[in-house]
C-alpha cells in the first residue's frame, strides 16, 4: 500500500513509497483510510524536533471506513464509518491508565510517531480506541475530530469553561481556532484570537467567519491593553495558550484576571524559556497543563457535530493528495493553509 514514511532520523528523510498492508490481531480492525489532517506534530518531525521511531509512518488524525474486523472484535462490523483514538499501546496496568488517563501512560506509542499512523491506505487500530462517525457527518469533518477533542479536552473539561468567560485565544492555528469555536458553544460572552502578521493570510479571515469577537495582531496593537480596555482593567477569566510562543505565554499571564485560568495547550520546543513567576503568584491565577484527549473529549466534539452546534469545516483550507505533502507542509508553516487533509 502507499505511505508517507519518516524512513530514518533526521531533518526530511521523508517520502511517498510502498509498504505492506497492516496484518490485525484479534482485537483490532482494519481501517480504510478516507482523509487524513497534517498536524504540527507531522511538521515537527519533518524537521527531526519531536520523538518518533523510523521508519514509521506519519499521521494520527483520520476518518475512515472498517474493512476487517478482528475474531474477537464485538460491535462493529466493516462499512462502520469510524475516527480513532491516538492512544495504541497503553500499558493498562499504570496509576494512569487506572484513572482513565491512557493518554499520558509513559508506555503509549501513538500512530504517526511511535507506530505506523494514518498517512497511507490502511491502518489498524484497537477497536476500543474506536468512536463512530455521525451519519450527518462528512469523512471530511470527521477527520478534523481528533484536534476537537484535544481543545474539547483542554478547554471545556480541564480550562473549565463557563457561560459569560471572556476568553482569549493566543494563537491563530487550527487549534487556537478550534478553542474559539468551542469556547462560544460553551456559553463565552466574547471571544479574543491574538496572532501575527502571517496569520492575516487565512486565519482572521477564518476567524471572522466563525465570529470571534475582537481579532488582535500583535504587530499592530498590544493585547493586554486591548483586554484590559474591554474588561475595564479586570482581565480574561480564562487565556488559552495555543501558539508555543514565549512572548505570548508572558502575555497570558498579564491579560488573566486575579484568580482566573490559564489552559496551555502550545509547546514551545526549548528546554526553559523566561516567565513571570511573581506575577502569576500574586494574580492566584490557575495554570493547566495539558497533554492530548480524552475518551470524554472525543464524545463531547462527536456530540456537538451531532446536534449541529459547531461546524469543523471552516478549519478545512485544502484536500490534497498523498504526493503533495511537502508543499502541504509548508503551507501550514507559512500560514498559506489551516487544516490540510490528504484525500487518500
Amino acid at each position: 500500500m502507499k505511505a508517507l514514511v519518516k524512513y530514518e532520523k533526521g531533518i526530511g528523510c521523508i517520502k511517498v513509497k510502498e509498504v505492506p498492508k497492516p496484518i490485525i490481531n484479534p482485537k483490532e480492525v482494519l481501517i480504510k483510510i478516507k482523509f487524513a489532517g497534517i498536524c504540527g506534530t507531522d511538521i515537527h518531525i519533518w524537521h527531526d524536533q519531536f520523538p518518533y521511531w523510523p521508519p514509521v509512518v506519519l499521521g494520527h488524525e483520520f476518518s475512515g471506513e472498517i474493512v476487517e474486523i478482528g475474531r474477537s472484535v464485538e460491535g462493529w462490523k466493516p462499512g462502520d464509518r469510524v475516527v480513532g483514538e491516538p492512544h495504541t499501546r497503553a500499558c493498562g496496568i499504570c496509576r494512569f491508565c487506572r484513572t482513565g488517563n491512557i493518554q499520558i501512560c509513559e508506555q503509549k506509542r501513538s500512530p504517526g510517531w511511535g507506530i505506523d499512523g494514518a498517512f497511507a491506505t490502511y491502518i489498524k487500530m484497537p477497536a476500543y480506541l474506536l468512536h463512530r462517525i455521525p451519519d450527518d457527518v462528512s469523512f471530511e469533518e470527521a477527520a478534523v475530530i481528533e484536534p476537537a477533542a484535544i481543545v474539547a479536552h483542554h478547554v471545556l473539561e480541564r480550562g473549565r469553561i463557563e457561560p459569560g468567560d471572556f476568553v482569549v485565544i493566543f494563537g491563530a492555528g487550527t487549534i487556537g481556532l478550534l478553542a474559539a469555536m468551542i469556547a462560544k458553544t460553551a456559553g463565552a460572552s466574547k471571544v479574543m484570537i491574538v496572532g501575527t502578521l502571517v496569520d492575516e493570510k487565512i486565519r482572521f479571515k477564518v476567524a471572522m467567519k466563525i465570529n470571534v469577537d475582537y481579532i488582535v495582531n500583535v504587530q499592530n496593537e498590544d493585547p493586554v491593553q486591548k483586554v484590559m480596555d474591554i474588561t475595564n482593567g479586570i482581565g480574561a477569566d480564562l487565556v488559552v495558550e495555543a501558539s508555543g510562543a514565549e512572548p505570548a505565554i508572558n502575555q497570558a499571564v498579564k491579560v488573566v484576571r486575579k484568580m482566573g485560568r490559564i489552559s496551555v495547550i502550545g509547546l514551545t520546543g526549548k528546554n526553559k524559556i523566561s516567565f513571570p513567576w511573581d506575577v502569576a503568584v500574586f494574580k492566584v491565577c490557575n495554570i493547566i497543563f495539558n497533554q492530548s484527549s480524552s475518551y470524554t473529549g472525543w464524545n463531547k466534539v462527536i456530540s456537538l457535530l451531532s446536534s449541529h452546534k459547531i461546524d469543523l469545516t471552516p478549519i478545512i483550507t485544502h484536500k490534497v493528495a498523498l504526493e503533495e505533502w511537502e508543499t502541504a507542509f509548508k503551507a501550514i508553516e507559512e500560514g498559506r493553509a489551516i487544516k490540510i487533509l490528504f484525500q487518500i
